[in-house]
């Protein structure tokens, strides 16, 4: 089991953890209120699609916290400064989800003609006053998601520095190689970040969007969830073993997701079924786009990573266990062991100590 080894480690996991007690506290408080003041159970099939807003939001900040807090875990174990950062950048993303929850409850309590919303209160779903108790932790939440993005910034600061002799050491001095395995570990962490915003978009569409979805939709979308996670982990595996057959029909699912969430985004704003996605519209538009990001660099690092092939990569990202001191020597570039290595052409350099990974890295 992993031990912080440092100050600033132990500063990164605590402060990780942290703001997950006092993030849930807010929103397990926000969602008590706001369960405790409607006039019908959640799990009523006639109850309003706005009344499950809270709740898929409280759910899925529960999960984004406790997966972040593996993300954590993981990268201060493996040193990877690349996923440090991608979880500053992560908390970013949290806080603007936060920020727009405060408007989508707005909308979902009160309603909103101009965005054909049915509010709660208006049809005396819910107790009347229900925001204005509300929207001080509302407000609250991003607040302190901010803070901490600021202080996890900093602190992700200290560990690069403190991270880079650790890449020095497994890439050695050759600058080409090191550049190459910075651009894998990239693609990596965005596999990861990947996973949690399909996650939250899909989890979001089957349980709020409930009216006029068809049963083979959520047939449909409730099996592309464990696909795009069985892709996943096979993406990070076909980058490992440096295949370009592989690699391409990977690219080719990204186009595919891509294109999936273009259609989402139409129909949530520009079609006749737009009252549908009402409750959590701004919610969805905010983890499709995101998502939408975050594939389109995907694809740019796959494009990078199939281009870095068989350039002596491949035994540096396919060893798991710190190798013993005999064990330590030069590779090829087809991974064999040889006995001389000149530096020049960066297919082969000296192994050392390689940080254990997650099975998907």
């Amino acid at each position: 089991m992993y031990v912080p080894s440092s100050k600033w480690t132990w500063a990164f996991m605590l402060l990780i953890l942290l703001q997950c007690i006092i993030s849930l506290a807010i929103e397990s408080y926000v969602f008590g209120e706001f369960q405790a003041s409607l006039r019908s159970p959640s799990d009523d099939p006639n109850t309003p699609s706005g009344a499950l807003t809270i709740p898929t939001y409280l759910a899925l900040f529960i999960f984004g916290f406790l997966y972040q807090l593996v993300l954590a875990y993981d990268a201060l174990r493996a040193k990877n400064t690349i996923q440090i950062i991608g979880i500053c950048i992560y908390n970013l993303g949290m806080m603007i989800y936060s920020s727009v929850e405060m408007d989508q409850v707005n909308d979902a309590i009160k309603g909103d003609p101009r965005q054909n919303i049915e509010g709660l209160e208006p049809n005396n779903d819910i107790a009347p006053g229900t925001y204005v108790k509300l929207r001080p932790f509302l407000i609250a939440a991003p607040c302190v998601i901010a803070f901490f993005t600021v202080l996890l910034s900093l602190v992700a600061w200290k560990l690069y520095d403190e991270f880079a002799w650790t890449i020095y050491k497994h890439i050695s001095a050759d600058l080409r190689l090191k550049r190459r395995y910075l651009q894998y570990q990239i693609y990596i962490a965005l596999l990861k970040f990947d996973f949690f915003f399909f996650l939250g978009f899909t989890v979001q569409f089957l349980v709020v969007v409930r009216e006029g979805t068809t049963l083979a939709e959520v047939i449909i979308t409730s099996i592309a969830l464990p696909v795009t996670i069985a892709l996943l982990f096979l993406a990070a595996y076909i980058t490992r073993r440096e295949s370009y057959v592989g690699q391409c029909g990977i690219i080719a699912v990204y186009f595919a997701g891509m294109a999936y969430f273009v259609f989402k985004l139409v129909r949530m704003w520009d079609s006749p079924r737009e009252k549908q996605y009402a409750p959590v519209r701004h919610s969805l538009t905010t983890f499709a786009a995101l998502t939408l990001v975050l594939l389109v660099v995907t694809i740019v690092m796959a494009f990078v990573c199939m281009r870095n092939f068989h350039k002596g990569l491949r035994p540096h990202v396919q060893k798991r266990k710190v190798p013993d001191a005999n064990a330590a020597g030069a590779y090829d570039q087809n991974g064999s062991r040889v006995h001389g290595y000149d530096g020049k052409d960066g297919n082969a350099h000296q192994l050392n100590h390689i940080p254990p990974r997650m099975t998907i890295d």
